[in-house]
């Protein structure tokens, strides 16, 4: 008498239904990597990225600047008002 509970045939058919899940679930995570590997490819590089950074910087040190001539400037024209009134 046989220890097999299935057939051969049940068997090789059963195998055939995980293969086909494993399968479905590799291709999702395939879909999945893929996906993520276009929007990596999408992002700013580190140079990018400090370039970026220094130029944040610049824009801000002329923009303290500017302000502080605005400041100056309002200082020198309160004083003429002043003068003039």
């Amino acid at each position: 008498m046989s220890d097999h509970k299935y057939s051969d045939k049940d068997l090789h058919r059963m195998l055939g239904v995980y293969v086909e899940q494993i399968d479905s679930k590799v291709q999702l995570v395939l879909e999945v990597v893929v996906d993520m590997q276009r929007k990596i490819a999408n992002l700013p590089t580190r140079d990018e990225f400090n370039e970026l950074k220094t130029e944040v910087r610049i824009f801000k040190h002329a923009l303290t600047a500017a302000n502080k001539d605005v400041q100056h400037h309002e200082r020198r024209i309160t004083k003429l008002e002043a003068r003039r009134a």
